[in-house]
């Protein structure tokens, strides 16, 4: 197994940097560009960087998951919701370019096909027997039945990381490195995982750990990859076809594998994201103007404190790892 992981994981290093370095010309050329937000003075020279360079790790991570995972109706849906997502994202961008500017399809829109989504693949979770209504609780051994929950729960969790991540993804690098490190982490708990299985005898859901185990690390090695091109300074973002599909990807590979829980410990920088946005909107509205950050999410302040986006993305990384060996240590 231990091999067959390493192949998966070198093939994913290989394949995602095969289709970058054919991608980003092809993207120039076709004046695929992002268009920088005029708010923020110091992405003026991003400026005709070109975008939807999720396309890259999307191809990557669906075409190996399915190679090295076959007859597997799980796997299979998963794969249909990351890449049911990246198109989202890809109209989204694709609005963005031909129209040039920051504002591609209505909130509205957006929100209204990833509940249909999120709400098709609750439903499903629920009624699958080696996922079901059991979660894993964090820093015990324990497990709790939380039954017809699930299914708000599941729509909850796709909504909360496609937006998490998609929040992120406002400097280079930040959201393809805190998602590599998010991704790693759960490859290792996931091995732990499924060495607790064993000893349990549960196969069923042995196998199904095992799928998303393979699916975690060829992610992985795609991030790798693909922060070759889109790190400080990028060449490539990655838009929102790659932020919304790895978004619906970090929720995936938490609710098939049992450990939705997990994800707003070691996903903390995506919930520090989101909150520094709710709270920034609200104290806004209520104080008429004020502002509790210079600017939201997050990583918007610190930038405008004087950190540099190749050390703020480091921070974000070092955060998530750090989280995720805690975990592995007390919580697994």
């Amino acid at each position: 197994m231990l091999k067959q992981y390493a192949i998966a994981f070198l093939c994913a290093i290989a394949l995602c940097t095969a289709i970058s370095a054919v991608l980003v010309p092809l993207l120039k050329k076709k004046k695929a560009e992002q268009t920088i937000l005029q708010y923020v003075a110091e992405h003026n020279s991003k400026q005709g960087t070109p975008t939807m360079g999720g396309i890259a790790f999307i191809i990557t991570v669906a075409l190996l998951a399915l190679l090295f995972n076959t007859n597997s109706r799980p796997l299979y849906v998963m794969m249909a919701v990351f890449i049911g997502y990246g198109i989202i994202g890809l109209l989204d961008d694709g609005i963005k370019i031909k129209m040039h500017h920051n504002m591609g399809l209505r909130a509205y829109q957006k929100i209204i096909v990833q509940l249909v989504i999120a709400t098709l693949v609750a439903l499903y979770v629920y009624n699958e027997p080696s996922i079901g209504s059991v979660l894993r609780i964090p820093f015990t051994d324990k497990e709790v039945d939380i039954k017809g929950w699930t299914i708000p729960l599941v729509i909850f969790i796709y909504l909360a990381c496609t937006n998490g991540v998609n929040l992120t993804d406002g400097l280079d690098g930040l959201a393809t490195s805190t998602t590599l490190c998010y991704m790693s982490g759960m490859v290792a708990l996931l091995v732990v995982e499924r060495n607790r299985l064993y000893m349990l005898g549960d196969t069923l859901a042995m196998q199904r750990i095992e799928e998303t185990t393979f699916v975690a690390i060829i992610a992985v090695g795609a991030m790798l990859a693909f922060l070759l091109f889109n790190a400080f300074p990028a060449k490539v973002f990655m838009g929102d076809a790659g932020s919304l599909a790895l978004g619906a990807l970090v929720a995936c590979v938490a609710i098939f594998s049992r450990m939705s829980l997990y994800i707003p410990i070691m996903g903390i920088m995506f919930v520090v994201s989101c909150v520094s946005v709710i709270m920034q909107v609200v104290y806004f509205k209520a104080t008429k103007g004020k502002r509790i950050f210079l600017m939201a999410p997050y990583h918007h302040h610190l930038q405008h404190k004087g950190l540099s986006e190749t050390r703020i993305a480091t921070i974000y990384s070092v955060i998530t790892l750090a989280i995720a060996t805690l975990l592995l240590i007390f919580g697994a």
